[in-house]
């Protein structure tokens, strides 16, 4: 077999060049025919992956941003030279959030453990058409609109700080930007639905941020995503709600929805929408998305039973 490892050297503030000795004496001891390439600017992940011939395993060393380059790489790539290659991740960025729902393990040894051990399954994959994306772009763990998307936007600005504790410092300063919910419709495979949504979660994946559970119960190959809708709340109660989305407790809560669906309009009828998928722009200040399942369209190694 070979493998085809894409390192983005400065994700989690240079924590991907760090990796590499490990990860290099790790696959030495697993006697892994592998090339490595670093990625030298945005969308070079996405290019080496879309443009790599004759492997068997395409891995994506790096956080959610590089995740996300290499399954659009390998879901563009028309694999004219053989079959589709099947995708790994060693995760070494700040959230990790597709690496932790598709079920991969978040210590560098046993993520190439993982890939050693090669066992595969097949994932849903979600596709988003936005502002930034008219043509549309593939996400594996989730798409946020609203306060999920402005505290994405945030946590980018913090420059002494990383990980989970950069997006929970975003999500405290995005209390005093951004409360204030938009009307929105959401058009769903089972209807529509119209409120003031503060904040849609639309998930593949478990969690985003590296540590807000937005679906503690998704599952990446069921088919449809799971849909967490925080309708407008007193200011005063954000700060206590977040909370509960750090423990994946927010099922119940009376300014909380869940819902089930394979694919989704939602529409600005006051206000804008900001959104991202996998933690990419989608749009700032928008008026419509849609977004659209395509169920088990990646082949995945992940590590069995870890998260079911």
């Amino acid at each position: 077999m070979k493998y085809f490892l894409i390192v983005n050297p400065i994700s989690g503030r240079g924590h991907g060049e760090e990796s590499i000795p490990d990860i290099k004496e790790q696959f030495r001891e697993a006697n892994l025919d592998y090339v490595l390439k670093r990625t030298e600017y945005p969308g070079h992940a996405l290019k080496l992956a879309r443009e790599a011939t004759g492997y068997d395993v395409i891995i994506a060393a790096g956080g959610d941003g590089t995740a996300n380059e290499v399954l659009n790489g390998i879901l563009e790539s028309d694999h004219r030279h053989g079959s589709q290659p099947a995708m790994a991740v060693i995760p070494v960025g700040r959230g990790n959030d597709f690496a932790y729902g598709m079920g991969i393990p978040a210590d560098i040894e046993a993520a190439c453990q993982c890939i050693t051990s090669n066992q595969r399954r097949r994932v849903d994959v979600g596709r988003v058409y936005g502002e930034n994306f008219p043509n549309g772009r593939y996400f594996g763990n989730g798409v946020g609109v609203g306060f999920d998307a402005v505290v994405g936007f945030e946590s980018l600005k913090m420059k002494y700080l990383t990980g989970f504790a950069s997006y929970i410092a975003a999500a405290i300063k995005t209390t005093a930007l951004y409360f204030k919910a938009p009307r929105l419709k959401l058009v769903t495979a089972d209807g529509e639905h119209e409120g003031q949504y503060l904040m849609v979660s639309i998930m593949n994946g478990i969690r985003m941020g590296g540590g807000f559970y937005m679906a503690p119960e998704s599952q990446p190959t069921d088919s449809h995503f799971d849909l967490c809708v925080v309708n407008q709340v007193k200011r005063r109660e954000l700060v206590p709600l977040i909370g509960k989305f750090t423990k994946g407790t927010q099922k119940g809560d009376p300014a909380v929805e869940f819902l089930h669906t394979d694919r989704l309009e939602i529409h600005a009828l006051e206000g804008s929408i900001p959104a991202h998928a996998d933690g990419e722009t989608v749009c700032e200040k928008g008026t419509s998305i849609r977004i659209e399942l395509h169920p088990s369209i990646l082949e995945m190694v992940y590590q069995p039973g870890l998260r079911n």
